[in-house]
């Protein structure tokens, strides 16, 4: 598993864009606190019906740009 640092401020934009792809997600779905990476991305990879290692990618290149507005 590729270990993920996400800080809060990323966390905020990051979630935002992660509502807007998979509007099926809830609250709880994207709930977070700095550190409990794992546990995200397995709840997310369940969710999604996805494995950890597409949410984990998905993650990373969401993060590679927070500033842009694509999906």
């Amino acid at each position: 598993m590729n270990m993920l640092k996400i800080s809060d401020s990323d966390w905020d934009i990051l979630k935002v864009k992660l509502n807007r792809k998979y509007n099926s997600l809830t609250a709880e779905d994207l709930q977070y606190n700095a550190g409990e990476e794992i546990s995200l991305v397995a709840r997310l990879a369940k969710r999604l019906n996805r494995d950890t290692t597409y949410v984990e990618f998905t993650l990373a290149k969401e993060m590679a740009d927070l500033s842009s507005n694509r999906l």
